[in-house]
């Protein structure tokens, strides 16, 4: 009897951990297609998506250290359109992508567009240094420990480094580039969530 019902134990203990992986593989799958409606892929590219006003993810709050030791408040934007990079020195592709920001950055500083880094697992030297060498002049945050990170990663699917979003004067992600962003995903982007899109 005691072995008949370890082996019962057994199996309820094998479809609960079946249970558990089918979820974690619908999740996923709900993030990759968007998980409703108000999701639209840029040009094709599956990387780069736009949420639909009333499918936008509200953006967590946050307050940290710039990489030149002032504090900041994410609260403090609100009313701009904001790009808010997730980078680090270490990310070869952050390194590919940081030309393209910093032109695109610089092109919408007039009409009123925030650019904001958050640096990732990376030290206060080498993260400046990163901005000096490739002419970047916006602010970027120190998230040593990925708390912010993680904390993104809740509302929207963050899987690498790095990843750029683009939030609205409401504070909500309007839009995403996950991987490396290229000019014309940033600049349709901005253009529709700034509301110039032709």
């Amino acid at each position: 009897m005691a072995v008949f019902r370890g082996k019962r134990r057994a199996v309820v203990l094998l479809a609960a951990a079946g249970t558990g992986a089918l979820l974690v593989v619908v999740l996923l799958a709900g993030w990759a297609t968007g998980g409703s409606s108000g999701v639209s892929y840029l040009d094709g590219e599956t990387n780069a998506v736009l949420y639909a006003a009333g499918h936008r993810p509200l953006a967590p709050d946050f307050t940290a250290s710039t990489l030149t030791g002032s504090r900041l408040s994410f609260s403090s934007y609100r009313g701009r359109v904001v790009v808010l990079n997730f980078w680090g020195s270490w990310c070869v592709a952050c390194r590919e992508e940081a030309p393209t920001l910093a032109a695109v950055g610089g092109q919408n500083q007039r009409d009123g567009v925030a650019f904001l880094g958050v640096d990732v697992r990376d030290t206060t030297a080498s993260g400046q240094a990163f901005l000096r060498n490739f002419g970047i002049t916006y602010p970027s945050v120190s998230d040593s420990s990925a708390q912010i990170t993680l904390a993104f990663t809740a509302v929207v699917p963050l899987s690498a480094t790095p990843s750029t979003l683009v939030i609205d004067r409401t504070g909500h992600i309007a839009g995403a580039v996950y991987g490396q962003a290229t000019y014309s995903e940033l600049t349709a982007m901005l253009a529709t969530v700034t509301g110039k899109a032709g």
